[in-house]
Order: C-alpha cells, then sequence, then structure tokens
C-alpha cells in the first residue's frame, strides 16, 4: 500500500484551526489544499481525483452523495469535525433600499458558490423554514417543489459573492456569520439575517478509493483522525494561540476570533460519523426540495463508519 501523504481539501477559514495545530505539533504528515469556495468544489476535486480527503460542510457532503448519480458517490462520510451547528448570515448589498427583511427575499437572485454547496444546499433550507416552497408534481413526485428563486447566481468565491450584491447581480447571499461580520464592520455588506443548521455542521470524508467494501479505511485515514484529535486537544488547551493564529493567518480580528471560541464545539474523537445526524440532514433537505426519496445514495449508504 502506498505511503504518499494525504491530499486534504479544506475551507481556509478559523475553523481549520484544529487542522494547522495537528501539522505543526502533532506531525500531520499531508498536503494542505485550501478550497476558499467551499464544500462544492471538494466534491468536484474528490470526484477527479485531485484530492483524498475533504473537511467541510455536512449538507454540502450529504447533499452531494443524495444527488449522485453515481454507484458509490466518489467519496464516504468517515469522521465529524465539528459537533455545533453554523450560524449563516444572511447578506445584502450596503445600498440595497429594497431589501429590508429576510422575507422581502422571496423570489430573488441568491448568489452562491457553486450547485451542490452548502450556500447553495442552505437556500432550500431557508426556504423551507419561511414556507416559500410550492410544491410541484414534476418528476412524478409529490416531494419535489419549484425553485423559490428567480435564479441561482454562481460565482465561486466569497469576494464575488460581495461583489455581486452590490452590482444586484444578486439579491442575497449566505455565507459563515464570522467570515461575514467584518465586511459588515466596515460596510461593504449588510447583514439582512441569519439561519442556524439544524445539523452539526461540519464532517470529514474520503475518497472511496480509501474505503474498502467492509467500511475499513486506509490506515493513512485512521492516523489523519487520530492527529486531528490531538489538534482538538491542542486548540482548546491553547485559546489564546488559537486566537493569535486566526487573527494573523485567516485575517479575522482578535475580538470576533474570541467570539467565534465562545460558539463552536469540537468533537472529543473525530473517528465516525453518527448515523442519525446522516438520516436528520437527508430528512430535512427532502423537505426542502434539495433531495429527493427514491434517488441518489441513501443515508446508511453515505457512511464508511459510524460513531
Amino acid at each position: 500500500m502506498t505511503t504518499k501523504p494525504l491530499r486534504i481539501g479544506y475551507v481556509p477559514e478559523h475553523f481549520s484551526t484544529p487542522i494547522f495545530f495537528a501539522k505543526k505539533h502533532y506531525g500531520l504528515d499531508a498536503e494542505l489544499i485550501p478550497f476558499p469556495s467551499g464544500t462544492g468544489a471538494m466534491i468536484t476535486a474528490l470526484r477527479a481525483h485531485d484530492i483524498d480527503v475533504g473537511i467541510g460542510l455536512t449538507e454540502g457532503w450529504i447533499a452531494g452523495l443524495g444527488k449522485s448519480d453515481v454507484a458509490d458517490g466518489g467519496y464516504k462520510l468517515v469522521g465529524t469535525y465539528v459537533e455545533t451547528p453554523l450560524c449563516w448570515a444572511i447578506s445584502t448589498g450596503a445600498d440595497r433600499p429594497e431589501i429590508t427583511t429576510v422575507d422581502s427575499l422571496k423570489g430573488g437572485k441568491i448568489g452562491v458558490s457553486r450547485i451542490g454547496s452548502g450556500s447553495y444546499v442552505m437556500g432550500y433550507v431557508l426556504a423551507d423554514e419561511r414556507g416559500w416552497l410550492v410544491p410541484t408534481m414534476a418528476v412524478g413526485t409529490a416531494h419535489e417543489s419549484a425553485s423559490p428563486f428567480e435564479d441561482f447566481v454562481v460565482l465561486n468565491t466569497f469576494e464575488k459573492l460581495r461583489a455581486a450584491v452590490n452590482s444586484r447581480a444578486a439579491d442575497f447571499f449566505m455565507w459563515e456569520h464570522f467570515t461575514s461580520k467584518r465586511y459588515y464592520d466596515s460596510g461593504e455588506i449588510r447583514r439582512v439575517g441569519e439561519i442556524y443548521t439544524p445539523w452539526s455542521s461540519w464532517k470529514i470524508v474520503a475518497s472511496t478509493t480509501l474505503v474498502d467494501g467492509a467500511g475499513s479505511l486506509d490506515q493513512r485515514v485512521e492516523d489523519l483522525l487520530d492527529k486531528l484529535n490531538l489538534g482538538i486537544v491542542h486548540f482548546n488547551e491553547n485559546k489564546d494561540k488559537a486566537v493569535e493564529y486566526i487573527s494573523t493567518q485567516l485575517d479575522y480580528s482578535v475580538e470576533d476570533a474570541r467570539e467565534w471560541l465562545k460558539t463552536v464545539r469540537f468533537p472529543d474523537r473525530t473517528q465516525g460519523v453518527d448515523p442519525e445526524v446522516v438520516k436528520h440532514t437527508v430528512d430535512v433537505l427532502r423537505k426542502a426540495g434539495v433531495l429527493f426519496e427514491k434517488k441518489g445514495i441513501q443515508p446508511d449508504a453515505m457512511i464508511a463508519k459510524s460513531r
């Protein structure tokens, strides 16, 4: 078996701090590849065999598998990275006086990083929560719904999303709260509201080439999970070092980094995924019209390693 270091995709935001600690202090032998556009881009990279492992948003991974028309989906859920839900801030342009509340976004143009990304999936979850979905009988199932938005504008990066709501190419977008906050503080964009994921927010996936038919993982993936556990312990025991890293390397203020620390909880062990979390996420995504009951990979088959 090859001992080539894993290529790990991650989002270069504050949540990545334990990954950095695992590599710096505990000898994580891996190439860390940043994906600022998020989980949707990592799904593409996994299926193209450009990365081996991805650490990203629960809803993005599960939507990708639930929509897959490929038998194995290209990847499996192998671990849990963040236990707490994610707060998605809902943002519009600084000079958009016609947008006053979340309800004024109904039927508008939503900016997303990619189709299938967390920002895309959460648009449907928001619409479901607000009662904007209109069920149809298309494709032979009562679970399908008409789009609640005029358009999904694919913009790839957070920078382009911010520009789009100011140019009116999009009316709003959703992105993690603390990543968005500095742009509220600077006046570049304006906050309209927020929505929390109804599930634990980050999962770890591995290419199906690293998972055998019985669900056993390549030893490099097992080692990764062990090193992440150590990185999380270091994070929990060295909050000042975490704040220093986040505020100097990841472009957040010291104050925002400290506030974020109060909201996040990483697991004691990253190994495995709770099947009930996956089932609940699938149920919500089906209700929201993102996934459909008889299509794609079913919840139990998404998981290589259960908790």
